[in-house]
């Protein structure tokens, strides 16, 4: 009897490393580089629908919705390594993108075998964080088949949650009850069925752009400078006194200083050195400008950002 996981096109077996055990360190570096290029092109087929999920997140985000993602092994561990780094990315609440991993915590750091078959706690899991048509789901199944994931996700829609579906397996039947189907075709793995390599980094890639985007959507940068970092520590202190010192021309011990004064809210020390107004009226100005920079001071970074890189240049091609 033929197996119903053979069929699956990350399980399939790959041409092109038939032979791995017998190559040199080099040629198996060469070959994954190559299937790489492959796995690459099949992200940038999916953009159309990538740019839609950023939009779909974006505007979730902006309405106070939740994002959450739901996944198995590998494609749980790149979700709950998505939401984990938001808050110190763009200061955001640690509710406001969440993440629900088969076996739960513990399953992080140690593979849970198993876990992954059980519909039914997929579904108790995803009730816990109590979906509503507000929020957003993102399933994360490589092969497009985890019955945790599809447990989560029938859980959701029925309470209303847009589904968002992230899949290596472009003919899942997953898909024909979400919102939204990204579905990169990575193909063969170099290792037949390990998809914590093309599959797991193509699913990487989605979701750096599906957070990314929105959080760029939604005011989180200005130009690319990251102007919500939460200052945790004292790398990312440096990193906003370097960004005040970029945007205003402050030296850095000016810009520590309006820094402190704004409680180590970049936006907010940005806002009160080009207007001069106080702390809290800094703030209501941002709130007003719906928390985006540039339309609180009304300016276009990309300018000087650009004079910066080119300053910076010449003075290399001097020394």
């Amino acid at each position: 009897m033929r197996s119903k996981f053979q069929s699956l096109p990350t399980e399939a077996i790959n041409p092109s490393s038939l032979g791995i055990d017998k190559l040199s360190p080099g040629e198996i570096v060469d070959l994954m580089v190559n299937e790489d290029r492959k796995m690459l092109a099949a992200v940038q087929r999916e953009r159309e629908r990538i740019a839609v999920g950023v939009e779909m997140i974006a505007a979730t985000l902006r309405k106070d919705g939740r994002i959450v993602f739901v996944g198995a092994g590998t494609s749980g561990r790149l979700g709950v390594l998505e939401s984990a780094e938001m808050p110190p990315t763009f200061s955001t609440e640690a509710t406001l993108v969440q993440a629900i991993m088969a076996g739960g915590q513990g399953a992080t750091f140690a593979a849970k075998e198993g876990v992954e078959d059980n519909y039914e706690e997929g579904a108790r899991a995803i009730t816990r964080f109590h979906p509503t048509k507000k929020d957003i789901v993102v399933g994360v199944s490589a092969s497009g088949m985890t019955q945790f994931v599809r447990g989560a996700l029938t859980r959701a829609r029925r309470a209303g949650a847009r589904i968002i579906f992230v899949t290596c397996d472009p003919a899942s039947e997953l898909q024909t009850f979400v919102d939204l189907t990204i579905a990169p075709a990575v193909g063969a793995e170099v290792i037949a069925g390990s998809t914590r390599l093309k599959a797991g980094t193509a699913t990487k890639l989605v979701l750096n752009m599906l957070t990314t985007g929105a959080m760029v959507l939604i005011g989180k940068t200005y130009g690319n400078l990251m102007v919500d970092v939460h200052t945790g520590s004292e790398k990312l202190k440096d990193r906003a006194r370097h960004i005040v010192n970029i945007v205003t021309g402050l030296e850095y011990d000016e810009a520590d200083r309006v820094l402190k004064k704004a409680h180590w809210n970049v936006k907010a020390a940005i806002v009160m050195q080009k207007t001069g107004l106080p702390y809290q009226k800094a703030l209501g100005r941002l709130r007003k400008a719906h928390d985006s920079m540039r339309e609180a001071i009304g300016e276009d970074i990309e300018p000087r950002l650009r004079g910066m890189l080119q300053g910076h240049a010449e003075a290399a091609g001097r020394s």
